[in-house]
This record gives C-alpha cells, sequence and structure tokens, in this order.
C-alpha cells in the first residue's frame, strides 16, 4: 500500500508568516494578544495559549483591553491572518495599544480593492462565507453598498440597480470553480461588473492538488481545524473524487479500517496545518496498514 501526500498541502505562506509573527513577538517583553484565533486551527492556537498568548474573541473584548497589563507590561495586539475590519484599527490607535499587522498580503490587497473602488461608487460583491472572518473583514473596508454572496442561489437572485457597477472579489479560499460560475452568472445577465479573482494562487493550487490526488486514491485523509474554511473546501473537492475521505483535526481523530485491496491512501492538509500533523498521520498509516 502507498501513502500519497498531495503536491500542495499545508501551511501557506500567509498563514505561516502571521504564525511566525507571533513566535516572534511572544519573545519581547510586552503581553501578547491575537485579534481573534491567528489561523483556523486549534492545534496551533493551543500551543500558542501555553506560551502565554492570549485572544481576543470579539471588539468588546478589545474596548475593554487597557494599554498596559496589571504588571505594568505594555500590550500587544497581533492582527490575525484573515484580517479584520477597518474599525479595528482605529480603536487600536485610540487606546495606544501596540498594533502588529499580520493579515495575508492577499487578504490586504482585496481590502485595498473595496475600498478604492467603493469609494469609486461602485456596489461590492464579495463572494464568500459571510460567517467567516475573512468576509467579515472584508466587508469592514467597503465605503458604500455591499454583498456577500455564496450559492448560485443568492447569486441569481441578486439585482444591482440599473447602471451600478459592481465589483466582484471573492473569499481568497474560496472554490475557485463556483466562483467562476457566479462570474458567468453575472455576466450573462449583462451586469456591468468589474471581476477580480482574489482566490490566492494557494488555494488553487491546494484544491487542484488534492483534486488530482482524490481522482486516483482508495482512501482519502484530509487534514485541518474544523473551523478552516480552506479545509473544509478540500475535504468537499475530495469527498466528490473519492467516497472514502476522511476530515481529521488531529491524529486522534483517525479511525481507519481499510480492506488489503486498498492500493493507495493520498493525504491532504489544509493552509493552516503545521507540518507536524501531516507527517504524524503519514507516518502512522505506513506503520500500521
Amino acid at each position: 500500500m502507498e501513502v500519497k501526500l498531495a503536491r500542495c498541502a499545508g501551511f501557506c505562506f500567509g498563514v505561516k508568516r502571521a504564525v511566525d509573527t507571533v513566535y516572534e513577538q511572544q519573545k519581547s517583553a510586552k503581553e501578547i494578544y491575537t485579534y481573534g484565533p491567528i489561523v483556523h486551527n486549534e492545534e496551533v492556537v493551543r500551543e500558542l495559549t501555553e506560551l502565554g498568548v492570549k485572544v481576543l474573541e470579539n471588539k468588546e473584548e478589545l474596548l475593554q483591553l487597557e494599554r498596559e497589563s496589571t504588571d505594568g507590561r505594555q500590550r500587544a495586539v497581533i492582527i490575525r491572518a484573515h484580517g479584520v475590519p477597518e474599525e479595528i484599527y482605529t480603536i487600536l490607535r485610540e487606546k495606544e495599544i501596540d498594533c502588529v499587522d499580520a493579515t495575508c498580503p492577499f487578504v490586504k490587497r482585496i481590502h485595498r480593492i473595496v475600498r478604492e473602488r467603493s469609494e469609486a461608487g461602485d456596489r461590492i460583491v464579495i463572494v464568500g462565507n459571510p460567517g467567516h472572518p475573512e468576509v467579515e473583514g472584508i466587508v469592514g473596508w467597503c465605503r458604500g453598498p455591499v454583498s456577500v454572496l455564496q450559492t448560485m442561489e443568492e447569486a441569481q437572485n441578486f439585482c444591482p440597480k440599473d447602471g451600478e457597477i459592481v465589483t466582484v472579489v471573492a473569499q481568497t479560499t474560496f472554490n475557485y470553480n463556483k466562483f467562476q460560475d457566479i462570474v458567468e452568472n453575472f455576466e450573462h445577465k449583462g451586469y456591468n461588473v468589474n471581476v477580480v479573482n482574489t482566490i490566492c494562487n494557494a488555494t488553487e493550487e491546494r484544491q487542484q492538488s488534492a483534486a488530482e490526488l482524490a481522482g486516483e486514491a482508495d482512501v482519502m485523509i484530509v487534514i485541518g481545524g474544523k473551523h478552516s474554511s480552506n479545509t473544509a473546501k478540500l475535504y468537499e473537492i475530495c469527498s466528490e473524487r473519492c467516497p472514502n475521505t476522511y476530515f481529521i483535526q488531529t491524529l486522534d481523530d483517525l479511525h481507519l479500517e481499510l480492506p488489503k485491496a486498498v492500493r493507495l491512501v493520498g493525504v491532504t492538509a489544509g493552509a493552516s496545518t503545521p507540518n507536524k500533523l501531516i507527517e504524524e498521520v503519514q507516518k502512522y498509516v505506513r506503520v500500521n496498514f
């Protein structure tokens, strides 16, 4: 039996940059917070918590935060990889709390696009999950009307005003094919659309390589945080091509019963999954099956 890792899997550039930023800041004398979990992987967040890094879950908790800790240390807040609304930066400035921006550069680009195009009078359409922190952050940089669409049904029901220019962007981890379907629907209806494909290369590469591997594998294992949007999409893609697909967060979640006929076990992982977790799973499958 062969165990094969997808061509692209695990930490992407933006996630690695954010996590490295937290570890670097943790070495300072400051009391370190992250605004929201730095990435959507519970194991990473747990390790950082054990090092003393605290998580601010929402704006209300930030508003209650003082500039200095009870023992006199300066506090610093690290902006998560998913980014935040512009309002959060304003609060940090007003409270004179150090802000360390670890927003993924691909997400920062979307912030610039929606701010500039909405200031120019465009309606912004974000193709993505409305409950995801990245999307909530993007909404917070829009200066005018904004719509978040996740499904084709929502896209079909969307109707801009006459003459309105619509700038369309995407959550960086959104399914590329679904994004294209929604864009084609807008173009077919004759809307005046300005489309900017903001799905990051790392997401496309992970989805393509996962699909390729799932197409030839007898069993697929997808590793990532249960709240990770990009990992959930990898699971969805793999499940369509390989019925025996497992979504796990850690090795403890893996309960495999492999028949002897299994030739190939494929492994892929979301962009927030550390390499050591991927290696643990690969080793376990090789040794035990």
